[in-house]
């Protein structure tokens, strides 16, 4: 069965998270991703921690397992006048273009958008940089380096994450990175939806300082609303909402409505909370639970397990569940049925199990699941299949350090 995206060719020029995320989902979808790797290096993420040993001394990285199945990689000396016609050759047979360095880098080598456009008119480049690219909207800090966590406490959600009176907490994982991918495949896949209709690409620009700032909207809109800065562990509307300590961890559980909070005072044989004075709204009781409010609450979740609290909280029709680390994950029976677990080959540790595509589509049920490359492994396949090269020309340009 075709994927959505079979036949599309993507030509990524990336490193680290954000551009190989989005290429990776364009792959786990059937589009062809040719992955551009400095000869001799690679991708910086090769480097990356775990890394693990196979029983003949070979190592892989995990850090760049997770983000390069389904795609082939192609050395290509960019600092070479023959290595960048090469790139402008390739750009030339592709549909999309992803690149994710700093702003300004290819069109300094003669491949930005408006070099390969004149060749293609019809390529979708989409740039992935920390504050934005695309003229007519840079700011001040548009040249400067971000990383994710740069762009996790700029953005805002740093400073409405973590408990009252503690630090600013980055949240374990890579937004910044992450949703910038996410958005960018969205962008591509609209950008090719439009193409279809119009004969022609455009140039996309995705910025993490952007997208941080899309994710952390409800502080915004509370700030651009009331004047109100939302505080770390200081939550002003709903209440109860947020992790509660049971005897052996924890569960998250909200009480989103008035209706949610009537029935949470049942499950926990408080009836007579429901209309006790102070505990009648959202913001009233949020007010109260650094007081005797919250005191109650803790000493209900502190008698249970999470198990207990879970199953009765659920069984009043709650939304609640345990707070799970990876291992909990990995052996969830829910995840298993959800078959979001993927088995991906590889040529040094086996078979490794990462995790899949995010949703399902019933017309496209199996997910795509070949080996991250090895470094340059499919030079010599791309350059014949897309470009016509012979096994000599192969040859020369890897003689010459082009490869």
């Amino acid at each position: 069965m075709h994927k959505p995206l079979a036949g599309i060719k993507v030509l990524s020029f990336e490193i680290q998270v954000a551009g190989p995320y989005c290429s990776m989902l364009l792959a786990d979808q059937g589009a062809s991703v040719v992955k551009v790797e400095q000869p001799g290096s690679g991708d910086t993420a090769r480097g990356g921690a775990p890394r693990i040993t196979n029983p003949q001394g070979e190592t892989q990285s995990g850090y760049f397992l997770r983000f390069n199945r389904n795609k082939r990689s192609l050395t290509l000396n960019l600092k070479s006048d023959a290595g960048r016609q090469i790139f402008r050759d390739l750009a030339a047979e592709s549909d999309v273009l992803i690149e994710n360095f700093r702003p300004g880098l290819l069109a300094e080598m003669g491949l930005g958008y408006d070099d390969l456009a004149r060749n293609n008119p019809g390529l979708v480049y989409a740039s992935i940089t920390g504050f934005g690219s695309l003229e007519g909207y840079l700011g001040p800090y548009s040249q400067r380096p971000a990383y994710d966590i740069v762009a996790q406490a700029m953005g805002g959600l740093m400073a409405t994450c973590g408990q009252a009176g503690g630090p600013p907490t980055w949240l374990g994982v890579a937004l910044g990175d992450i949703a910038s991918g996410m958005n960018a495949a969205y962008a591509i896949t609209l950008a090719l939806y439009q193409r279809a209709q119009t004969g022609r690409g455009q140039y996309i620009d995705v910025a993490m300082y952007d997208t941080i700032i899309g994710l952390a909207e409800r502080s915004v809109t509370a700030y651009s609303l009331t004047d109100t800065v939302l505080e770390r562990g200081r939550e002003p509307y709903m209440a109860p909402w947020g992790p509660f300590a049971c005897s052996d961890g924890w569960v998250a559980l909200i009480v989103a409505t008035e209706r949610d909070w009537s029935r949470f005072c049942e499950a926990i044989d408080r009836p007579d909370l429901a209309e006790r004075e102070g505990a009648t709204s959202g913001p009233e009781r949020a007010r109260h639970m650094t007081g005797w409010l919250g005191e109650i609450i803790a000493g209900w979740f502190s008698r249970q397990t999470t198990a207990e609290a879970t199953a009765r909280l659920l069984a009043a029709g709650l939304p609640v569940g345990p707070v799970q680390n990876a291992q909990d994950i990995v052996n969830c029976p829910h995840v298993a049925a959800r078959q979001l677990l993927i088995d991906v080959p590889d040529p040094i540790l086996g078979t490794v199990k990462l995790v899949g595509p995010t949703f399902k589509m019933s017309g496209s049920p199996e997910p795509v699941a070949r080996a991250a490359p090895l470094l340059g492994e499919h030079n010599h396949e791309i350059l014949r299949e897309m470009l016509g090269y012979s096994d000599q020309r192969v040859a020369e340009l890897r003689a010459e350090g082009v490869l």
